[in-house]
């Protein structure tokens, strides 16, 4: 085995082809780096899917034992998602060392191509879970027209689509948490009057959250209600339709559980878990910020070389792109630790390893 064949790096080395560099143009030598860059990106996105298609065949499985080795590689696997995504969130400082009449000298030999095109991204996005209906701008998005999609590739971003995604994956593994389950809770000692229809630490968990808001606070109990009873209260359909996370309200309250408890053993995966999905969303917001930032540098309010809006299709898309806001969006339903109720010796010895 060689280094240089084992790499193909005849094939990698002498796939730059700038179109500034073709017969009777002046060769713009910032072309070099911008298809480099765009090229490693790529190669990046191809191990971000390799990553992911490992942990979705674990919570695939019916079956998913918390002391197994399968969610410690998940969490390994989606650490370096998120290490790849911080390599190529400095990916975009090296496009700016390259100025905006730098670009100038080749932009407009790109036209029609544009990143927006970029198939492997989109089957990032679907595959974490980012549903067609809560894109930005989500007709202009589906098109095969010039800037949009070859067909093959509008047919293939559809099927993976139509897949499974993570998001709903976890979804139905936070829903398999055991411990709500009556049998454990039998012994546990109730601090407040029980609220009708709640689990009981769940009612003493209202109570609790309730009392520690602040005035200026006191109406999150409603959206506390919706969120976890699926309780509109009062709440129009538009605003209750506005707030309902896609996340179901049995898996929220898991996925809270998991935050609240996470000094338990066996909810230490788990925990980190939810916060590597997180933090996946965060390093994608920072990359499309950086990109924005990027773009208005370079184009000022021109559009983009794919007919996009430019600036202002990235800014939509960074405010509407988060995947994993529901999981996010618990911390407004923590309480101090301090006032965390005690579970029931049952469950204690559950949770904890022997």
């Amino acid at each position: 085995m060689y280094y240089h064949d084992y790499l193909q790096l005849d094939k990698i080395l002498n796939a730059q082809d700038p179109e500034s560099f073709k017969e009777g143009r002046e060769p713009a030598h910032d072309e070099m780096l911008f298809i480099i860059v765009h090229q490693a990106y790529e190669l990046w996105f191809k191990q971000v899917l390799y990553e992911l298609e490992f942990v979705m065949n674990v919570f695939k499985k019916t079956n998913i034992d918390d002391n197994s080795e399968d969610l410690n590689l998940v969490r390994h696997r989606l650490n370096r998602v998120i290490k790849i995504n911080e390599l190529l969130n400095h990916q975009v400082d090296l496009v700016d060392t390259m100025t905006p009449l730098d670009f100038l000298e080749f932009r407009n030999l790109l036209i029609p191509a544009s990143g927006f095109q970029s198939v492997q991204f989109r089957q990032v996005e679907a595959t974490l879970g980012l549903d067609m209906q809560k894109r930005f701008a989500k007709d202009y998005y589906k098109r095969t027209n010039e800037g949009g999609f070859l067909p093959t590739d509008f047919d293939k971003i559809n099927e993976i689509e139509k897949q499974e995604s993570l998001l709903h994956l976890i979804n139905n593994w936070l829903e398999r948490m055991p411990f709500f389950e009556l049998d454990f809770w039998k012994n546990y000692q109730i601090h407040f009057p029980l609220t009708e229809h709640l689990h009981p630490f769940w009612s003493d968990y209202r109570t609790i959250y309730k009392t520690g808001l602040t005035e200026r606070e006191a109406s999150k109990i409603n959206d506390f209600d919706l969120i976890f009873f699926n309780n509109q209260g009062s709440f129009t359909e538009e605003q209750a339709a506005a707030m309902r996370p896609v996340i179901s309200a049995k898996a929220l309250k898991a996925g809270l559980f998991i935050m609240l408890y996470r000094d338990f053993p066996v909810f230490q995966t788990s925990y980190q878990i939810l916060d590597a999905l997180v933090e996946i969303d965060h390093q994608m917001a920072t990359w499309r910020h950086k990109h924005l930032v990027m773009v208005r540098r370079m184009i000022g309010m021109r559009m983009g070389t794919g007919n996009t809006s430019g600036g202002g299709y990235l800014e939509g898309a960074l405010s509407k792109h988060y995947v994993f806001k529901d999981i996010a969006g618990l911390s407004t339903f923590l309480i101090e630790r301090k006032k965390l109720p005690k579970l029931p010796q049952d469950l204690i010895r559950k949770l904890s390893y022997n």
